[in-house]
């Protein structure tokens, strides 16, 4: 199968609504609401008439009944903004495959793939989105809009990312530095909706979660899919005989029985993953755990029907 995305696979999430939770910014009128006051379609609450106003949005019905004069404040219905952080480090095309595909993904394939689902609809409803690609540095930060266009060069970017990789081309990761300096480039209150694998050895716990922090203090609705190999890199499910370990990220090799280290492997990521659980929890960030391995409708589909139950 080819690595280039195969729409069909996008379109049964069509008939889903992914609203945001937050009041965010937009312009053009949708399913969203937002923090502006204006003409609009759905009402919000009474003031008192000031004279000197337009007497459109008076309440006649009320002055009849009150005999004062009250107007109707509304607000607006406005399109959802969304940017796409993906991680594009080398420990996100683990595991190390000749064509990945849907089917047989490694992470940034099963990343782009929910990211593409996610775009399709917003395309579907009317929603302005972009993508950031990052690593240790920001490789790409696109505007975020609605159009047509706009959206197939989003496509194009995302098929970029699932072209197989070199084995030797090695691309860190700072997360921290790449959505701390995100965060400060995007100037309207948005969905941000983040696949990383979260693996950021430049960085301490504390400036990951820090990094998240700040956007959540920058009024933004966050999603972090926690993209990983359940298997591999949290379970450590490999056979009992010697293996050579490679960092894709800096290309270090370690020759290592499995047994030897799993018990010690397993706790330590168990523990990194229920802290950046917990941190998200706190800020009110939405963690979704992604296995690859699960097949990325099993992990988008109950998520998109889980938020649709909230509103």
């Amino acid at each position: 199968m080819s690595a280039i995305l195969d729409q069909t696979r996008l379109e049964q999430f069509s008939s889903l609504e992914f609203l945001a939770r937050q009041v965010v910014e937009g312009f053009i009128t949708g399913l969203h609401k937002s923090p502006f006051h204006g003409f609009s379609v759905e009402f919000a609450e009474h003031r008192l008439y000031n004279t000197g106003e337009s007497i459109r949005s008076i309440d006649w019905k009320l002055f009849g009944r009150t005999d004062r004069l009250y107007t109707k404040r509304y607000e607006e219905e406005t399109n959802l903004r969304c940017q796409v952080f993906i991680d594009n480090s080398s420990s996100m095309y683990y595991p190390v495959l000749t064509n990945p595909d849907i089917n047989h993904p490694n992470k940034i394939t099963f990343s782009a793939y929910v990211a593409a689902a996610l775009l399709y609809l917003f395309r579907k409803q009317r929603d302005a989105a972009g993508i950031s690609v990052f690593s240790d540095t920001v490789e790409l930060h696109t505007q975020t809009k609605s159009n047509p266009v706009h959206h197939r060069y989003l496509y194009q970017e995302l098929d970029k990312l699932i072209q197989p990789r070199s084995p030797d081309e090695h691309k860190g990761t700072n997360a921290a530095q790449a959505i701390h300096e995100l965060a400060e480039r995007i100037h309207k209150r948005s969905l941000v909706v983040i696949f990383s694998d979260m693996f950021d050895k430049s960085a301490q716990p504390e400036e990951l979660f820090s990094a998240l922090q700040h956007l959540k203090h920058n009024k933004h609705e966050v999603i972090l899919f926690h993209v990983v190999d359940k298997g591999k890199e949290l379970d450590f499910d490999f056979e009992d005989r010697p293996y050579k370990f490679i960092d894709l990220e800096n290309g270090e090799q370690l020759r290592v029985h499995p047994a030897k280290l799993r018990n010690r492997y397993v706790e330590a990521l168990a523990a990194f993953k229920n802290d950046l659980k917990l941190r998200c929890g706190q800020y009110n960030i939405d963690f979704v755990e992604a296995d690859i391995n699960a097949g990325f409708e099993q992990v988008l589909l109950p998520y998109l029907v889980k938020r649709s139950k909230l509103f």
